[in-house]
């Protein structure tokens, strides 16, 4: 159970579709501050990928099956995550917090090692790049960063996952704002 300081700006229903994309190749979510504290803020050299989820149209078209894709590389992080712009507010609060010197934007994607970022792949690097390219800038930083075995789910899981084609701007405000 967790404790929401602000209520999310879209409704829950109409953005699931956005965060099982994720949770489907193995992310766990990270929906408040105490648990990207928790996931992130660790000194045991592991490393962390957080995605910074959102409702946005380059989220979908590529950054989401970008990082998916990235995901099936035979080298990738120890831990996998995700928080959600405009849904876990306070989680994503704390992630741009934990971003030192990075204008904060979503989607975007970091990894930690010891409770700091080692790599960030911001909007601005996402936004009009094609999944292909989005996973080659992602798997470059796995190979220099990390090293567990991937894949983080099996090719047929993988192949499985159907991508939400919605642009932010089709999903409905959450009424009870």
């Amino acid at each position: 159970m967790f404790t929401i300081t602000r209520p999310p700006m879209y409704d829950e229903t109409a953005v699931q579709p956005m965060r099982d994309e994720l949770t489907a190749v193995g992310f766990e979510e990270l929906r408040t501050k105490e648990a990207v504290e928790k996931a992130v803020q660790v000194n045991d050299d592991k490393t962390i990928l957080v995605v910074i989820n959102s409702v946005c149209g380059c989220a979908a078209g590529g950054a989401r099956p970008g990082v998916s894709a990235a995901l099936q590389h035979s080298i990738i992080p120890d831990k996998i995550t995700t928080v959600f712009a405009g849904q876990d507010r306070d989680a994503v609060d704390k992630v741009r917090q934990l971003i030192v010197g990075e204008t904060p934007s979503s989607p975007s994607m970091a990894i930690f090692k010891n409770g700091k970022p080692v790599y960030f792949l911001p909007r601005y690097e996402i936004e009009g790049y094609s999944p292909d390219q989005i996973a080659k800038k992602l798997t470059n930083a796995f190979d220099e960063f990390c090293n567990r075995q991937g894949p983080s789910v099996s090719k047929e899981q993988y192949e499985a996952v159907q991508y939400a084609k919605t642009c932010g701007s089709k999903i409905p405000l959450n009424q009870n704002n």
